[in-house]
């Protein structure tokens, strides 16, 4: 549909005034939503707080009124909000965080689609939305009890939040100063697809020359060779959000390292190796968990610092562990809040990025 077709946002809150009242009525606000103190019996809204919920659009339904349409700058602020204030909830599980942002992002992606909008100002909220829900999802971590998320709708969302970023890059000439840094994203998220791949080396030589995309060429390429050692060396060097998209590829990295050990030192009266090497090697947190990674592939261990490689005793149960991912991810936020990533031009690896990288 031509962009003149479009209608321009005006809604000048995070919440449509006409959505907040029927929600309220309803009874259907989120805690998150509710104004702070309130002790009645029916929750009242507080307009500050309150977020517009993804509601599908329905096959010959009217399109929204701009009045229910935010536009670029309140979409930003929101995803601003989302990732500085819920994003950091204390008093909040982690799953009801996850869900909570999730929903409210894809309502972004939503009003951003209803309407007309400059590519640049849409990619800039684009990155921003896709940003948060990666470190939302990362914090989640890829444990089996999520309660009141769907690990698979997350993952289902991440995707349509790079499929929204990609199409908007590929309509416009941009600028586009973080191209570089989320198309890597895009490939460390996808790690090992070929159809990923593929895209990434369809894209200008100028953009795959950037630092942030030759990095992501390089962890893909260590991820498909095995190559373990160069794997992890690279990983301890990725910024945060970088990291976030690549944690949920660490646990089957980990799992097929140490597959290749055991196939490589196993014999039948054993032969061991230091866990703290496996910690070196692997990135772990520390000695418990390079110890909880080998008892759950059935490798026994040798007092409380050393793994036995015994021929036959290596065995893959489940998923594999999922780890705390610390090294890797968590302490990179490095005393900055979400926000202050979310919102940043570049994370340190893309400092240097040259002009022809936008």
């Amino acid at each position: 549909m031509p962009d003149c077709e479009l209608p321009v946002g005006t809604c000048p809150d995070m919440c449509p005034a006409a959505e907040r009242a029927r929600r309220e009525k309803e009874g259907r606000l989120h805690r998150f939503e509710v104004a702070p103190g309130w002790c009645g019996t029916r929750p009242r809204v507080d307009p500050q707080r309150a977020v517009k919920e993804y509601s599908r659009p329905a096959a010959g339904k009217a399109r929204p009124e701009p009045s229910q349409l935010r536009p670029p700058s309140v979409l930003l602020a929101t995803v601003r909000y989302l990732a500085g204030d819920v994003a950091e909830c204390a008093d909040a599980s982690r799953a009801e965080v996850a869900s909570f942002v999730a929903d409210r992002l894809r309502a972004v992606r939503l009003d951003l689609a209803l309407q007309s909008a400059g590519d640049a100002e849409a990619a800039v909220v684009l990155e921003a939305a896709l940003a948060v829900l990666l470190a939302v999802v990362a914090r989640l971590g890829p444990s089996a009890g999520h309660g009141k998320v769907d690990p698979v709708l997350l993952q289902a969302q991440v995707h349509e939040g790079f499929g929204s970023l990609r199409r908007c890059y590929a309509q416009g000439a941009g600028p586009h100063p973080r191209q570089a840094a989320f198309q890597g994203l895009f490939l460390l998220y996808n790690l090992g697809s070929v159809e990923a791949l593929q895209e990434v080396l369809q894209l200008p030589t100028a953009l795959r020359s950037c630092p942030a995309l030759r990095k992501a060429l390089a962890v893909d390429a260590a991820f498909r060779e095995g190559n373990a050692a160069r794997l992890f060396r690279l990983l301890r060097t990725l910024p945060y959000l970088q990291s976030c998209a690549v944690q949920c590829h660490v646990g089957h990295a980990r799992r097929r390292a140490l597959a290749c050990l055991a196939r490589a030192l196993s014999t039948h009266k054993g032969q061991t190796l230091p866990l703290g090497f496996m910690v070196h090697l692997l990135a772990l947190d520390g000695p418990e968990e390079a110890r909880d990674l080998c008892q759950a592939h059935g490798l026994p261990l040798d007092g409380q610092e050393r793994v036995v490689f015994l021929r036959g005793r290596y065995t893959e149960e489940g998923p594999p562990p999922p780890g705390t991912c610390k090294v890797l991810v968590g302490n990179k936020l490095g005393g900055r809040s979400l926000e202050e990533v979310v919102m940043a031009e570049e994370e340190d690896d893309g400092a240097d990025r040259p002009q022809s990288c936008e």
